[in-house]
């Protein structure tokens, strides 16, 4: 099994359907260049046949970006695959991702139709995009609660049809890991094929199960994962690319290599937060802001005696600036002598003791605790 683990991002995709997220032209290609040079295996730079806006922005992408695979969004309709692959059509790496509803909730009811249908349209869809790009990944929307057999009869017929990639998409974020883990192994296990094919992942957050699915299904055997920075997307969002890259960094019986470089991690989650104007929430994984802060005075006296006491992490590693002491009323006298010393305060015993109970006092009536408070506070213990 190939010990390569491809990350396949699609921020300007899935990502970009977050309501109030929209990119303009300029800020899709200084994105998808930040991604390249991230170490982006697959940047899905959007969905052609959607919008003019679209096309261009695939088209201007596909120009640009010389060392990661351009990759463009299909249904299996033969008019979209057209459109994505003129908007491909100078991409150095192209790839069209197409596919279609399995699960019988699809097939039944969004689709009208029956599994044979499915199977015949999507290897049509396969087979004609095929003769127009290098690369075809196919998608099998909401594989989630597709039946597994029939899953696995999928895969066998879109592999032989020239599709490569083969994406199992939890596109309602229903899958528990154990569950979403087993479905790969089966298709790992009872796809003849499957040596011709890489198996994807594509998973959303829907029960906050997103990573631990991707990561479930990278163990079980799928080579690609298919995530956003900041784990932004349709509804609950996406995998998230940071929490994958460092996941794999800490987990070294994983044993698997990639070319994310974790310590541009923060600065493209600034980047994707400011450009596609979605905060991130403060206890966000890897890039919050509270990520590598601490408050507590337990944790502070642990953290600053040795950071490894609390953090797993080291802050450099993704780009950040480094651990936080932060000053509440749960703070203990370590970190409140760990600032006084940043301050140039050289604090005895007995100063520090009183320095800590007016401290206390302050603390209980001041949310946010700023160097004039502490500088205040020191010149009278010391006057």
């Amino acid at each position: 099994m190939a010990d390569k683990l491809h990350f396949f991002d699609t921020t300007l995709r899935d990502g970009e359907q977050v309501p109030g997220c929209q990119l303009d032209i300029p800020e899709k290609l200084l994105i998808a260049k930040e991604l390249e040079l991230l170490g982006v295996d697959i940047i899905e730079a959007g969905f052609p046949v959607s919008s003019p806006g679209d096309f261009k922005a695939v088209e201007l992408i596909a120009k640009s970006i010389k060392n990661a695979t351009v990759c463009g969004l299909t249904r299996a309709v033969e008019n979209d695959i057209t459109v994505a692959a003129q908007a491909l059509k100078d991409a150095v790496h192209g790839r069209i991702h197409t596919g279609i509803g399995t699960s019988d909730s699809h097939v039944k009811d969004k689709l009208k139709t029956t599994r044979e249908d499915v199977i015949e349209r999507g290897v049509k869809a396969v087979k004609f995009a095929r003769n127009l790009v290098p690369e075809v990944e196919f998608y099998a929307e909401d594989a989630g609660r597709t039946e597994n057999e029939y899953l696995a009869r999928v895969t066998e017929a879109m592999i032989n049809a020239g599709a490569t990639i083969i994406n199992i998409p939890d596109t309602t974020g229903y899958c528990l890991p154990h569950q979403y883990a087993a479905k790969i192994e089966y298709l790992m296990n009872n796809v003849p094929n499957i040596d011709k094919a890489i198996l994807s992942t594509h998973c959303h957050n829907d029960l906050g199960l997103a990573t631990a699915n991707s990561i479930a299904g990278v163990i079980a055997g799928a080579r690609q994962v298919e995530c956003t920075i900041n784990g932004i997307g349709e509804r609950a969002g996406n995998t998230s690319l940071e929490e994958v890259a460092m996941i794999l960094k800490q987990h070294k019986e994983i044993a698997l290599t990639h070319r994310i470089d974790s310590k541009m991690l923060t600065s493209m989650s600034k980047l994707i937060e400011e450009k596609m104007r979605m905060p991130v929430q403060p206890n966000k994984a890897i890039v919050g802001s509270n990520a590598f802060a601490h408050s507590s005075g337990i944790h502070q006296d642990g953290v600053l005696k040795n950071r490894e006491t609390y953090e797993i992490i080291d802050p450099a590693d993704v780009g950040a600036l480094g651990s936080e002491i932060v000053l509440t009323a749960r703070s203990g006298r370590a970190a409140l002598n760990f600032h006084a010393k940043k301050l140039g305060y050289n604090l005895s015993v007995e100063e520090l003791n009183e320095s800590y109970e007016r401290f206390l006092e302050v603390a209980d009536k001041v949310r946010n605790i700023e160097d004039a408070h502490l500088i205040e506070l020191f010149e009278k213990v010391e006057a």
